[in-house]
């Protein structure tokens, strides 16, 4: 098994650190943060190595960059020289938002293989999807890479256009369903249900409907008119949604969160 290293040990970082630790040995993985408490926390939790961001950029094959967009070229012209002078193989992965693999290259100054990935918050429970662009990687590295991640959930090997696009909505779309749960146990709440079942019985529904949804392959409008009886409480419902232009609210915040996504690179 390849060395794996991360810098940046955050909500992202930590989550994947931990799916990654579920495949690898603790000897396989580094952790790296500023400030170093968190990275020498989650090290002790997972029992690998905190170390430096000099020392994962020169002991690891794959380089995790869990960092925020706007200081990702600052850590990468960091770690140039130590990739520079590097003979072996290693692979750049960055997971910054908007941050393209061009990007990474020039940041660094010369040519190095990447993998720009996009994974959502629901990495941490092992239900999250992860789209991944490559560029300059194996095929055989890939593979390895997304076994790697597969505690992780769902990887996706996509092109880098497809991050930019699809990852708006994996990436926010949790987010957008959050809200929607808490709409919903609102609504409950405003019936007369206490808010702890309201809460419990949205995440449910919402969790069984996605189930549904991917494990019969339905059309969603298809799913949405077979709880619909006619005369009925749900299409009255539906009715209800769609006069309060819920369905082009969730698209615009949809198309919102892409025209931000392309502006946090540039």
């Amino acid at each position: 098994m390849s060395k794996i290293g991360f810098i940046g040990t955050g909500v992202m970082g930590g989550a994947l650190a931990r799916a990654v630790r579920k495949k690898a040995d603790g000897d396989e993985l580094y952790l790296a943060n500023v400030p170093s408490s968190v990275s020498e926390a989650l090290a002790a939790e997972l029992d690998c190595k905190s170390c430096d961001n000099a020392t994962v950029a020169n002991e690891c094959k794959y380089i995790f960059l869990a960092v925020k967009p706007n200081i990702i070229r600052g850590v990468l012209k960091e770690i140039a020289p130590v990739l520079k002078a590097r003979d072996d193989r290693y692979i750049v992965v960055s997971i910054a938002a908007g941050i393209t693999i061009e990007t990474v290259k020039a940041s660094v100054g010369f040519d190095v293989p990447v993998i720009r990935i996009m994974p959502n918050t629901p990495v941490m429970c092992g239900k999250g999807i992860i789209l991944a662009a490559a560029d300059g990687v194996a095929d055989e590295e890939k593979a390895e890479f997304f076994d790697l991640l597969s505690c992780a959930g769902v990887c996706d090997d996509v092109t880098e256009k497809m991050i930019e696009t699809a990852g708006t909505l994996t990436g926010c779309g949790p987010a957008y369903a959050f809200v929607i749960m808490q709409a919903l146990a609102d609504g409950a709440v405003a019936c007369g249900v206490d808010r702890a079942h309201a809460v419990k019985y949205a995440e449910l529904t919402m969790a069984g409907a996605a189930e549904l949804a991917l494990s019969t392959g339905k059309h969603l409008e298809q799913l949405k008119d077979e709880v619909c009886s006619p005369g009925g409480s749900t299409i009255e419902g539906v009715l209800s949604m769609e006069e309060a232009g819920v369905r082009a609210a969730m698209a615009d915040a949809v198309m919102a969160s892409y025209e931000k996504n392309l502006k946090l690179g540039k």
